[in-house]
Parts: C-alpha cells; sequence; structure tokens
C-alpha cells in the first residue's frame, strides 16, 4: 500500500461516484458497504488499473492503485506529484485532453483506449477505459477518474 494513503473517503467518493454515474460497481463484488479497510485493499488489489486527478488548473494525480504504478513506473509518491496530461506523450496531450472535455460534458464515457507512457519511456496502451468525473452525494465536482488494462 501506498505509504502517503488517501482517505477512505477518497477511495469511497471513486468507487461511489463511478458507481453513481455508470450504475455498476467499479469492482465485481467492491466491498462499498463493508469496512473501509476491505475498500482499501479491493481497490488496491484491483486486477485493473485505477487512476485519480484533482480540480487543479494542471490537474495532478492524487491515487493510482498496484496494477496502475507497476504500469506507470512509478512509486505511489512519484505518481501522487504527476501532472495526469504527463501521463501521454506531448504529441499524445491533446487527444487526451479532448477525451476529459468530453467526460467533464458527459460524467462519464467507456470503451476508450490510448498510449500512455511509462517513467522509464517505455510505452503501454490502455484498453477497455472508463473515465468519469469524481462527483459527491452533494454534486460537488473533484476531479476524475479512470480504470483500465493495460497492453504491452
Amino acid at each position: 500500500m501506498p505509504s502517503s494513503k488517501p482517505s477512505d473517503a477518497t477511495l469511497r467518493l471513486i468507487a461511489e461516484s463511478y458507481q453513481r454515474l455508470t450504475g455498476k460497481p467499479l469492482l465485481e463484488h467492491l466491498p462499498l458497504h463493508e469496512n473501509d479497510s476491505e475498500l482499501r485493499a479491493a481497490i488496491w488489489e484491483a486486477p485493473r488499473a485505477i487512476v485519480a486527478h484533482g480540480t487543479e488548473v494542471d490537474p495532478i494525480f492524487f491515487y493510482a492503485n498496484d496494477y496502475a504504478l507497476r504500469c506507470f513506473e512509478m512509486t505511489f509518491d512519484e505518481f501522487s506529484r504527476l501532472p495526469s496530461r504527463l501521463s501521454a506523450e506531448p504529441v499524445l496531450q491533446d487527444a487526451r485532453e479532448q477525451v476529459l472535455r468530453k467526460v467533464m460534458e458527459c460524467g462519464y464515457i467507456d470503451g476508450y483506449s490510448g498510449i500512455r507512457i511509462a517513467s522509464s519511456g517505455k510505452r503501454f496502451t490502455i484498453a477497455d477505459c472508463t473515465l468519469w468525473n469524481l462527483i459527491d452525494e452533494q454534486g460537488d465536482y473533484h476531479g476524475q477518474a479512470a480504470v483500465f488494462v493495460a497492453l504491452p
């Protein structure tokens, strides 16, 4: 688990906003109504990457699970300082930004795929990706998140 762990409320926001927007659980058998340590473990150990960034002008990632950290070849502390635009190569950042604007308008999109770059420079494909807005129960916006699988 990450050394500077996100709050249980943050993880609950990621999972609950996904379910609220898509009508489906983020992960099969995700323990939304169980204790927070079970929710934390389920998201951290998920068989898919889960990442989230905040609302800054140049949004910074604030969460990545173990799968995502392995994809990006970073520690949690490194990833949680990364502007999310830098997860894509400069030539692909405009396309990525267009997708995020569409998510902002629609609430979520699924079926997205794209190329991302690890800290080593290795490129990988994200596939079967759903991106969604982090919206709390009061309708307040807290950023965006994504869940995906990585292909070589």
